[in-house]
């Protein structure tokens, strides 16, 4: 992304400074209440700064031109806010038509450098559509299939969020394909991705999801076949949901 001569792109400390000023204890009880953030939970051990997102989101366009190695300093933080703040940023820039394909190229392996510092569906939801999925566009996709079958939750689920920027460009194929390798996955937030992501690519072609669910339907996680289907009428889920 070319910066502006009038503009100075703001640094991560002063990204952090502006985001505590707007912190609460009101939003953060209900920010605790969301999250799942115990002990055995998603987001073990995540720290919160009491933030609204929609705050974060703001404060992020304002700083959308800082710096990849800025960002991935906001990316080492304790706090989820801030690290959300990050990739709402990554993302404004990879979705922007000024950002250069070599700023793409940082943001895309900055994001698969740091899946350490992803850990949480909002933080991959945030952000992979375009800073992963948007820059592997027209290029080998290999790299999702590897994420696909990872030990990591947020990087399984970085391979089928993904594919919605490919979804919306009517690509349908890595959708389906990442589907399948995820219909054994013990992770409910990976069977509601994989769901949801199925039910956006059957609104393109629905006669390839109905193939789909008649080959899988019977193995499929309860909750990913509930996703996939949220869209038919009630005769066709009963179908789905009887077999």
């Amino acid at each position: 992304m070319k910066t502006s001569t009038s503009i100075k792109a703001i640094t991560a400390e002063q990204f952090v400074k502006n985001l505590k000023n707007h912190k609460s204890q009101k939003e953060l009880e209900k920010i605790l209440r969301y999250f799942k953030s115990g002990e055995g939970d998603y987001g073990e051990g995540d720290v919160f700064l009491g933030v609204r997102m929609g705050q974060v989101f703001a404060l992020a366009k304002e700083s959308i031109e800082m710096l990849p190695n800025e960002i991935e300093k906001l990316l080492e933080n304790e706090f989820h806010e801030v690290r959300a703040g990050a990739l709402s940023i990554m993302d404004k820039q990879a979705r922007s038509k000024k950002t250069e394909e070599s700023r793409r190229k940082e943001l895309f392996e900055l994001y698969i450098r740091r899946t350490d510092r992803i850990n949480n569906w909002d933080l991959v939801d945030v952000s992979a559509p375009y800073v992963v999925g948007g820059y592997l566009f027209d290029k080998s996709r290999a790299i999702l299939y590897k994420l696909a079958r990872s030990k990591n939750i947020w990087e399984r689920r970085t391979s089928i969020v993904s594919t919605s920027y490919f979804i919306r460009q009517g690509d349908l194929e890595d959708t389906f394909k990442i589907a399948e390798m995820l219909l054994g996955d013990k992770q409910d937030l990976i069977h509601k991705a994989t769901g949801g992501w199925l039910r956006e690519a059957g609104k393109k072609d629905k006669k390839r999801l109905v193939r789909f669910l008649n080959r899988h339907s019977k193995i499929m996680p309860r909750t990913m076949l509930r996703y996939s289907i949220e869209h038919f009428d009630k005769k066709e889920r009963e179908i789905f949901l009887e077999k």
